[in-house]
């Protein structure tokens, strides 16, 4: 390849930091590099943690969780809410295996006291959307196959009570979390948890258009949910937590749907929590504050209220 190729291939196409740049050549560079950690006993908090496949072909996996929870007195295994979380990273990034996720999910479960699963799903662009909404229906499909207590995984048939299951992610991830709740519909799901939510605002977005596998519209329902009313008014959960932080760039979509399950019919229990001073999933990124240790004790007391 002469050199005037090459400066072609290494041309830049669409860019979209800090996430990702793709080239000509199809290389896709990300700028949020992040490690993966196998599953393990935590040596603090006891909780324990296993990887299962869900889908050999495409790769969709979960990481479960399970507290140390002991027995009963009359010896019978107790039952314990059951948490399904989805890791944010605007589709395009992160891991339900990274370290950061690991150790959050981890931890809310041994807070919690809850079977913790925590989804992983194909990114996009290599993945073009629907392709992690697609994951997430296999991961809660593969969840549910549990509730009579003959599915594949025994920690779930043995230890989840399964009229106490919460759905909850971060970002895109409580993007993802709501519209896994829509497709449920009632019934199935107890609360919904949705951590400093990515939605749409009714304008063009770039990214999204980008990650689509086709146009799909600023109103498409996973995207903005608050456009549409009656799906909102007939969410499938009993209690709903939005937690929102004063700094964070995307606070105005996150009351937007607030104002939408206000508004819109649903009659369910709302729960808004803000975080002063803090922006876009701070509790990530600086896990040991004391805002992200009192934002888990909510999100932890969430769970138990259900």
């Amino acid at each position: 390849m002469d050199s005037h190729s090459a400066t072609n291939d290494q041309e830049i196409i669409q860019d979209f930091q800090p996430l990702f740049r793709v080239y000509k050549d199809g290389k896709i560079e990300r700028f949020m590099p992040f490690t993966t950690v196998p599953p393990s006993t935590d040596p603090e908090t006891g909780v324990q943690s296993k990887d299962i496949t869900i889908d050999p072909k495409t790769a969709a996996a979960v990481r479960v969780f399970l507290p140390k929870s002991g027995t009963t007195d009359s010896g019978s295994s107790p039952k314990l809410p059951l948490l399904v979380y989805f890791h944010g990273g605007a589709f395009s990034i992160q891991s339900a295996f990274s370290t950061a996720y690991h150790k959050y999910v981890g931890n809310l479960a041994g807070e919690a006291k809850a079977i913790a699963v925590s989804v992983d799903y194909r990114l996009a662009p290599e993945n073009p959307i629907p392709a992690c909404y697609d994951d997430c229906w296999a991961a809660i499909q593969w969840v549910f196959s549990h509730a009579g207590g003959t599915g594949p995984d025994p920690w779930l048939n043995e230890f989840v009570d399964f009229r106490r299951v919460i759905l909850a992610g971060d970002s895109a991830g409580a993007n993802l979390a709501h519209s896994m709740v829509v497709k449920l519909g009632s019934g199935h799901v107890a609360g919904l948890a949705v951590i400093h939510p990515f939605f749409g605002n009714g304008e063009p977005d770039k990214l999204w258009d980008y990650l689509c596998s086709e146009p799909t519209g600023a109103n498409d329902p996973r995207l903005n949910p608050m456009a549409h009313p009656d799906m909102l008014a007939s969410l499938g959960c009993r209690k709903v937590l939005v937690c929102i932080a004063e700094k964070d760039f995307l606070l105005a979509r996150g009351k937007s749907y607030i104002e939408a399950l206000k508004k819109n019919g649903w009659t369910g229990e709302l729960e808004v929590e803000m975080t002063e001073g803090e922006g876009h999933c701070f509790h990530l990124f600086d896990s040991g504050c004391e805002k992200a240790g009192l934002l888990m004790k909510r999100v932890a007391q969430f769970l138990n209220s259900v």
